[in-house]
């Protein structure tokens, strides 16, 4: 079978983020840049499926500038077998997304589509159930657990719901999108890093699929979090009590 993972570059989640001055976006100077962190658990599962299922293949997708090509190897040591990458240098939103996507789907026609649940930058939760609209594939979002049929044709996932698991089946094609406790994502190693020099990594200019990219939403402006304020020592659990019932008003 095969199966299609993406891969967004974001910033490391242990870079300090400022925004500009004005609110237009991110100060990038000197900010490392990685796999976005559940799209890195989604390549992982591919991986797992296809040491699984003999004769699979795992096919990584990208949508950004040239620099991506730093992640999508890093996906390709891991022990991925190709990659696509549709060049921009525009950011997209999750609409546009979803399109760009879908043309891939058009040309790779895989089996399954492995997605992180969401970016870490923008956290917008929505590229992957768009996907899924436009190909009219069933879907299981915020996946735990996933479990394919002995035949390929069909799937059962453990889902994050808000009051515990909910476990759901799915013909194939389908899409999933990751959650945290998928799996651990493995490092890639020495070896997997001198073939992932050799595999191949396909460049598209994103004009040439024909989407409509024009963004649906646009980020206005961005503030930092506002400073935290000093908190309060206080002498007595009396005390406490009582600020928290007249200041805080939490009881």
């Amino acid at each position: 079978m095969k199966i299609l993972a993406t891969v967004k570059r974001v910033p490391d989640p242990e870079t300090s983020i400022k925004v500009k001055p004005d609110g237009s976006g991110i100060v990038t100077d000197n900010i490392k840049w990685v796999i976005n962190p559940f799209d890195e658990i989604a390549i992982e599962e591919a991986l797992r499926i296809k040491e699984k299922h003999a004769g699979s293949e795992v096919v990584l997708a990208s949508i950004g500038a040239k620099v991506v090509q730093e992640q999508l190897r890093t996906g390709l040591a891991m022990g991925a077998d190709r990659a696509i990458l549709v060049l921009t240098d525009d950011a997209l939103d999750p609409l546009a997304v979803a399109r760009v996507l879908a043309k891939i789907v058009e040309t790779e026609k895989p089996d399954l589509i492995v997605m992180g649940k969401q970016a870490i930058d923008d956290d917008s939760n929505a590229a992957g159930q768009m996907l899924a609209e436009l190909l009219g594939w069933p879907q299981a979002t915020f996946a735990s657990k996933v479990e394919l049929a002995a035949d390929q044709k069909s799937m059962t996932v453990t889902r994050e719901v808000d009051g515990g698991l909910e476990t759901v089946g799915a013909p194939l094609p389908a899409i999933v999108t990751a959650d945290l406790r998928l799996n651990e994502p493995r490092y890639a190693s020495l070896p997997g890093i001198m073939k992932a020099r050799k595999k191949e990594l396909k460049e598209i200019p994103i004009a040439d699929l024909g989407v409509d990219v024009a963004p649906k939403a646009q980020i206005v402006k961005m503030d930092p979090p506002p400073k935290r304020q000093a908190g309060k020592k206080v002498e007595s659990v009396e005390q406490l009590v009582e600020l928290l019932h007249t200041e805080a008003k939490v009881i």
